[in-house]
């Protein structure tokens, strides 16, 4: 039996339950279902939660001094790789040359990536129906709102309006919008009153600008990709809903009518959780298969404190993995698709004091 560590900070379950119910009682037109309280600390596995939100992108010096300014998030690793027969074997191609900057959030890392022989792909806004890893998102005190951090870096506000969306009137604005290479962010403003409620603790709000939350794939098979992460996770979504004839969903997203089918996993705490969505209207598409590890756009990686162990048990479940677990830097690690071709990671820190592993990274 793993030993899960603890939840630090404030509550995900009572948090996460909090975002879900005033999401969906604002809806017009809403069936869902409130299917229990699992969670990743009851797990019998060792996965720990989400490590880090990678970014695969054309111009890293560009992305870089956008997310520093527009997060405050501080770069706590720059590094290159190259010549490495052990990064060969993770990304299964002979010379692949890479350079990546890390920046730390309070409660995770994000990785932007740049490779040497990236593949040739055109800037283009990935739509809010996807299909595939769409976005993540950033949180914020509605007094140190992240929407007005990343407009005032140029971001392209997708939302509509002049400001972001106040969904329900119950403490939480919503916006969407595109970083220069056209990845998808939400940004969530929390006034003072949701703070309070059962959850963030109060040095986090007076200490913390901004952190992030969430992990949000979109699927043309919303079922079939929950049933998938719920054999990986071992536990099932926190809540399902069916969501439509909403204007302010519209608003946010800037999409006229929207109608979608979604289902939440808790994560490790901090607000971490993985979104997963099936647009009825307009309509998720097809993947056009497995993403390419080089391609531009988003990947995930889950922190695991046993990633043989976890490697064998995904291994028999079919996960499609691109390699054996290798040890490169840090953390032995390994890539894999999911069903519908979206990447994602295993990671196991080398060191039990590692700077980059979640029992160390909580602020």
């Amino acid at each position: 039996m793993k030993t899960k560590q603890k939840t630090k900070k404030y509550s995900i379950n009572k948090v996460f339950l909090i975002f879900c119910i005033l999401l969906l009682t604002v809806s017009n037109n809403l069936v869902s279902q409130t299917i229990s309280n699992p969670g990743l600390k009851d797990a019998p596995n060792s996965i720990m939660g989400f490590n880090h939100i990678g970014i695969v992108v054309q111009d890293l010096e560009k992305m870089v001094a956008f997310y520093q300014a527009a997060t405050g998030f501080e770069i706590v690793k720059r590094e290159k790789i190259s010549n490495s027969t052990i990064a060969d074997i993770l990304y299964n191609e002979s010379g692949i040359a890479y350079e990546t900057v890390t920046f730390k959030a309070p409660n995770m890392l994000l990785e932007l990536t740049h490779f040497a022989n990236t593949i040739a792909e055109p800037i283009q806004n990935m739509p809010p129906e996807g299909p595939g890893m769409t976005h993540t998102c950033y949180q914020s005190p509605s007094w140190k709102s992240g929407y007005q951090k990343f407009k005032n870096q140029k971001a392209t506000i997708l939302s509509r309006g002049d400001g972001p969306v106040d969904l329900g009137g119950y403490g939480v604005t919503y916006a969407y919008a595109y970083d220069p290479e056209g990845n998808m962010i939400e940004l969530e403003q929390l006034d003072q009153s949701i703070l309070n409620k059962d959850g963030y603790d109060a040095n986090w709000q007076k200490e913390k600008k901004m952190w992030m939350t969430q992990v949000a794939l979109i699927s043309p098979d919303l079922k079939k990709l929950s049933n998938y992460y719920e054999k990986i996770l071992e536990f099932g979504p926190r809540r399902e809903a069916s969501l439509a004839n909403n204007a302010k969903l519209d608003e946010i997203a800037g999409v006229d009518n929207i109608e979608l089918l979604a289902a939440w996993f808790g994560m490790d705490g901090q607000g971490k959780m993985m979104e997963l969505m099936q647009y009825i209207h307009p309509k998720t598409a097809k993947p056009k298969g497995k993403k390419p590890l080089k391609s531009l756009g988003y990947s995930f990686s889950f922190e695991v404190e046993d990633i043989h162990q976890e490697y064998k048990r995904l291994k028999a479940l079919n996960v499609d993995f691109i390699s054996e677990p290798q040890m490169l830097g840090e953390f032995w690690m390994v890539f894999a698709h999911d069903i519908d071709g979206n990447i994602f990671s295993l990671r196991q820190a080398i060191s039990v004091s590692s700077a980059y592993s979640l029992k160390n990274l909580y602020d």
